[in-house]
């Protein structure tokens, strides 16, 4: 009898302790991050996107059963961290495309009685180019640093958000489809919130974050960098020089290449995309080659919990402090 008592006692204990682990580990995933620690890790970076990336998606081409399946996992992560469809529902059907394609669009009311009113428009692209002629058997272009980098950047991004609701104006999430068929996605939604008279102040657009710049003394650049002081606040936001001027984006012509484009066209607001890859440091773009294995993934989550005090405080700020400069 003493012999079961004390197994039942000790399995109590255990049971305890298991419960209280895991209420810790709910409460700690919930609690903002302390000094010197960050948000998001690489584990979790790594988890997301080696789903998004993986050869299940088939490479995620705008209407096919692979970019499907990124769709719903989207859908799932906004519904889990608190983020209202901005629609009906999450899904902004493209009008633009033949077959179905979805945006992914979410929003997280702003916590200012007047700020909240106006807007900031926080996306990347979620689509890539499909399967492609093969290349030593592989014929899968699984998008990795293009742009499941983004996505995810901007996934974790809309997780602290929808989770600690610390922004004064509101932000829309928005996960564009059909961008590599020409920016559709983006000039779907950027027509659509114009007709709808939406108070735009700032478009902000995140493409290739997967890998690190090298030789550089800033963390990511901005495309469109002399089109408006959005890198001077950032950093001043920051307290670091986080946001550089490339010379090959402007060179390229890269500010006119992604989904911040049309957000300019239509609003005439700051509109840029931060990016971190330069032409030098990454070799697979749009190949089969474009895998996770090349991601820095904690670099990633390093991009992440830098670029959320930043898009923090631009939330917050009593007054529109990015503007465009004169040209």
């Amino acid at each position: 009898m003493k012999t079961v008592l004390y197994l039942m006692l000790t399995l109590f204990a255990v049971n305890l302790s298991h419960a209280q682990d895991y209420e810790t580990t709910v409460i700690k995933s919930h609690a903002l991050p302390v000094e010197g620690e960050g948000f998001t890790n690489s584990d979790r970076i790594g988890e997301m996107m080696n789903y998004l990336a993986s050869n299940d998606l088939k490479g995620r081409e705008a209407g096919s059963e692979g970019i499907e399946m990124a769709a719903k996992y989207i859908e799932n992560y906004f519904r889990s961290y608190g983020l209202e469809p901005y629609f009906e529902t999450y899904r902004d059907t493209l009008s633009n495309f033949k077959k179905p394609a979805f945006n992914i669009v979410g929003v997280i009311e702003g916590n200012h009685p007047q700020l909240k009113h106006e807007y900031i428009l926080v996306g990347a692209h979620y689509d890539h180019i499909g399967t492609i002629k093969p290349e030593n058997g592989d014929y899968i272009a699984n998008g990795a640093n293009d742009n499941a980098s983004g996505t995810t950047s901007v996934l974790e991004m809309a997780r602290y958000f929808g989770v600690h609701k610390t922004n004064g104006r509101s932000i829309i999430f928005a996960l564009f489809s059909a961008e590599e068929k020409g920016l559709l996605g983006s000039k779907h939604l950027a027509k659509k919130l114009k007709e709808q008279d939406l108070n735009l102040y700032t478009m902000l657009n995140f493409e290739m974050t997967g890998v690190p710049l090298k030789g550089k003394d800033y963390f990511m650049y901005i495309t469109g960098y002399e089109m408006s002081n959005l890198a001077e606040v950032s950093n001043t936001y920051a307290g670091e020089k986080l946001v550089g001027f490339l010379p090959t984006a402007k060179e390229f012509n890269l500010y006119q290449r992604s989904d911040n484009y049309p957000f300019h066209l239509e609003f005439g607001v700051p509109s840029h995309t931060f990016c971190t890859f330069d032409f030098t440091n990454f070799n697979h773009y749009h190949k089969v080659g474009d895998e996770n294995e090349l991601m820095d993934f904690d670099h990633m989550a390093t991009l992440v919990n830098k670029s959320i005090p930043m898009i923090e405080s631009i939330s917050n700020a009593t007054e529109r402090e990015i503007k465009l400069n004169e040209q």
